[in-house]
């Protein structure tokens, strides 16, 4: 896999059941890579192996005054320079490359995971773990894949310059070869450790961070109470927590880093010793001495590489932890010996007809478009979800999965659950980019651009898109991310356009007028109504202008179906529905009595046509 070959077109099936096993699984699904940077590293690392033998050999050449046996050597080495610069280069990119394609991996199977849980995943997973996981956990699982290969290279030349050494050299190579293991192992004990501190610093700058954008979102209602100061202290703290972890982890790992280079100094210390006393009684040659000692410095090099690849798993197996959590978290469906039919589609076999929600008991006909009245802003977003087809994971055992044509939607196959019925969230996000990559979606081609943008009232920004792009067609202006540059209103409605092109089979919007004016609020009812004619539309709402326009209007009371009609006829028949379309309070329906029919009706009358008779006049 080259970098030139991103995204994967199947990043796979992750083993999740452990940071451990999500990190073999990566291992094994790039094990090319892995053997090409092997490879390379075996090269690099054997190269400057062979070195000290050189360098003793050329020594020896000296003593014994051999010209051709010097030139010979030199002529090694310079081939041996060449192979090692190469074996470098060409390890780095390997390396690199492993790297990135690893990270890439991760960060798909994160975005196809986010994808099929939607909104259900920040329910039980945080949103903050999310993003920390598909950024830093992500570079950090990374840096294992790639120093794996650049570890197994180093230990391999290590076991090869031993077992030459004790080959080349009995009496001076078996000290190296008992003393290199102990170089190696020293730094277990110190790795817990070292692996608490690291874990309780990002345990801290989580926490610092958390603390940080919380009161950058809520930095107007601060300035408002004049807690600014308040908050900036506990920043301060908190900050100093992460400063003082740092600063404790770093000397761990500055130990682990002075006792792998403390030990190669005495290793070398004791060879020294020992063969200048094996020189002064004849039983080694000066060039032995010289590349025993040369091949034992040699080995510095490749031992660091056993601290980095201590250091890459102690902070990736915590990251690799996190990113198994997530990647584990399963699409729940309800299992019913009634519905076992519905498992058995195909993703081609998109389902159609009334759409029904056995827990509440609501029925959107097909074909209709019908407005749905929660005193619950909370309950109208998870009912929203649930007709979805995302199973309610706080009590999934209690709540029947919602159904549409008769087939259970959190139990069909993902895309034609996405295919069915489409949910615009009541904070619907516009990515950045041009407005016609923001309306290139997945659509029946039925609904074209210039019609739902008129649908969704939409000419007033177009119009701004298009004095901020001077010299641009409107479609090509640019949105920026999440469309700062636009009125939350214009927000709304760019994401009502988007969502109308789709021209699903089921529509559902949970507040899409929330943010405009009581006029534009009227056309756009319009446009819904018309546009949507014969589709299955479903509006969450509790604006009096969406619910005259709705052909069937459903009133929600603590969970549960308690009035089906028409806006009119609810408004007069049904106290607690006016109370929340018209916000009535207690005391203003305190001093209403049961003789006092003439009265309420006419009062009625007026509320439920105040904002029609508004929209004729203007």
């Amino acid at each position: 896999m080259q970098i030139r070959d991103l995204p994967f077109t199947d990043p796979g099936m992750p083993d999740a059941r452990s940071g451990p096993h999500f990190l073999r699984w990566l291992g094994r699904n790039q094990l090319g890579g892995q053997l090409k940077s092997l490879a390379w590293g075996l090269l690099h690392f054997g190269s400057i192996a062979v070195l000290p033998y050189l360098v003793g050999f050329a020594v020896q050449a000296v003593v014994d005054r051999s010209g051709g046996r010097l030139a010979v050597a030199g002529a090694v080495m310079a081939l041996c320079g060449i192979a090692i610069a190469l074996g470098d280069t060409m390890l780095h990119r390997t390396a690199v490359t492993n790297w990135i394609t690893a990270a890439a991996r991760v960060q798909q199977l994160l975005a196809r995971k986010t994808a099929q849980l939607g909104s259900a995943l920040t329910r039980r997973v945080a949103a903050g773990e999310v993003v920390a996981v598909s950024t830093g956990d992500v570079e950090k699982i990374g840096w294992f894949v790639e120093a794996a290969s650049r570890f197994a290279a180093a230990a391999l030349t290590v076991v090869l310059v031993c077992v030459g050494l004790v080959v080349y050299q009995p009496a001076l190579g078996v000290v190296v070869a008992v003393g290199v293991p102990v170089l190696a192992l020293a730094v277990l004990p110190l790795l817990p450790r070292a692996t608490r501190r690291a874990d309780h610093q990002r345990e801290k700058a989580g926490r610092a961070t958390e603390l940080a954008s919380d009161t950058v979102a809520g930095l107007r209602v601060l300035r408002g109470i004049g807690g600014e100061e308040l908050f900036l202290d506990r920043y301060r703290r908190a900050s100093q927590e992460v400063r003082t972890a740092a600063v404790r982890s770093a000397r761990m790992w500055a130990v682990i880093s002075a006792v792998q280079v403390l030990l190669p100094g005495l290793l070398l210390i004791v060879v020294v010793w020992h063969g200048v006393h094996l020189a002064r009684d004849g039983r080694i040659t000066i060039g032995e001495l010289v590349t025993v000692y040369s091949a034992v410095t040699m080995l510095t090099y490749p031992l660091r590489h056993f601290e980095e690849i201590a250091m890459a798993y102690s902070f990736s197996r915590p990251s690799a932890k996190r990113a198994a959590r997530v990647l584990s978290l399963q699409r729940t469906t309800h299992a019913g010996d009634e519905r076992t039919a519905s498992t058995q589609l195909a993703d081609a076999e998109i389902p159609s007809g009334d759409l029904y929600d056995p827990a509440t008991g609501l029925l959107a006909p097909a074909g209709r478009l019908t407005a749905v009245v929660c005193g619950d802003p909370d309950e109208a977003g998870r009912l929203a979800e649930r007709l979805g087809g995302h199973a309610a994971f706080d009590d999934a055992e209690e709540l029947p999965s919602v159904l549409l044509g008769g087939v259970a939607l959190d139990e069909a196959p993902l895309s034609t659950a996405r295919t069915a019925v489409l949910v615009q969230d009541k904070d619907p996000v516009l990515l950045s980019g041009t407005l016609r990559g923001l309306l290139d979606v997945p659509a029946s081609g039925a609904v074209s651009a210039d019609e739902a943008l008129d649908a969704a009232q939409c000419a007033d920004v177009l119009d701004a898109l298009a004095q901020a792009s001077v010299g641009e067609a409107p479609l090509d202006a640019h949105v920026t991310e999440r469309g700062r540059s636009l009125s939350g209103g214009q927000r709304q409605r760019l994401a009502l356009a988007r969502s109308l092109i789709t021209d699903p089979g089921v529509l559902v919007l949970d507040e899409p007028t929330s943010a405009v004016d009581s006029h534009t609020e009227a056309r756009v009812a319009d446009g819904i109504k018309g546009l949507r004619k014969g589709r299955t539309t479903v509006v969450l709402t509790s604006s009096p202008l969406l619910l005259d326009r709705a052909e069937r209007v459903v009133f929600l009371h603590e969970g549960e179906v308690a009035a089906v009609g028409v806006h009119r006829e609810l408004v007069h028949s049904e106290p607690r529905y006016r109370a929340v379309v018209t916000r009535e309070t207690d005391e203003e329906r305190a001093p209403s009595a049961p003789n006092d029919t003439d009265a309420d009706t006419d009062t009625d009358t007026d509320i439920s046509t105040i904002d029609i008779d508004i929209e004729e006049t203007a």
